[in-house]
């Protein structure tokens, strides 16, 4: 287990585990062919079934607004793996890609735990009962995600893991999440994914989103959470 605590960045220091103390999430869920989603998992990894031959992919956008790394959104495609040959092992996150809109959580991200960031252009906007997020990378539309937007649900803080690869080598990463103004819908309601004419967006329309119906969407108008430490596997 890495003893490293903290972490230059661009001259500022972060602290582990990194406070997130307010942002709002939204997400949309998919089932997805598991052998086309594998074709896109590094080798340490392999996607964990929810059905047979079929895996979830969740796109998740997020708008930080009070976080040790800063004010700024961001979009993850995920799937849920495990380290492979450990089927007893538990199931986690492995971010396939996580644009940015800001240098420095660009940087500590990667660096700390190997989220695979890239600084991007993103848009938020709200509307009384949804939100809408548009990505753009190399001058090209990746998607837009619109998610209905309410809920008065409320979660207290609890742990998940994520799963990275760090100079090549496969780490563990704990995390927690939890919030208030929460729903969970299911299907795919009030959901709208527009894919674009950037390679990324081909490679979703390869998975078949665009036409898939999401087995859910929800959202988190006031989430709290953490980022610990990696720990190499």
């Amino acid at each position: 287990m890495t003893s490293q605590t903290q972490f230059t960045i661009q001259g500022q220091e972060v602290r582990i585990p990194a406070v997130v103390r307010d942002a709002s999430s939204g997400t949309a869920m998919y089932m997805v062919d598991s052998d086309k989603a594998q074709a896109l998992i590094p080798d340490a990894f392999e996607v964990a079934e929810a059905a047979p031959g079929q895996t979830q992919l969740t796109i998740v956008v997020v708008d930080y607004r009070d976080n040790d790394l800063g004010d700024y959104d961001e979009v993850g495609i995920i799937f849920f793996v495990r380290p492979k040959g450990q089927p007893e092992a538990e199931v986690g996150s492995y971010i396939h890609k996580l644009p940015v809109n800001q240098s420095f959580t660009c940087e500590a991200g990667f660096k700390i735990w190997g989220f695979p960031k890239t600084v991007e252009e993103i848009d938020f906007s709200y509307g009384d009962n949804n939100a809408t997020c548009k990505l753009s990378m190399d001058n090209k539309h990746v998607l837009t995600l619109t998610v209905p937007r309410g809920g008065d649900s409320a979660s207290e803080l609890s742990p998940a893991v994520g799963y990275t690869l760090i100079e090549g080598v496969p780490h563990q990463n704990e995390f927690t999440r939890g919030g208030s103004g929460e729903q969970a819908l299911p299907g795919g309601d009030g959901v709208v994914l527009e894919l674009g004419d950037h390679p990324l967006a081909d490679e979703l329309r390869s998975l078949g989103l665009d036409s898939a119906e999401p087995i859910l969407s929800a959202w988190t108008e006031h989430m709290q959470g953490s980022f610990g430490p990696s720990v190499k596997l």
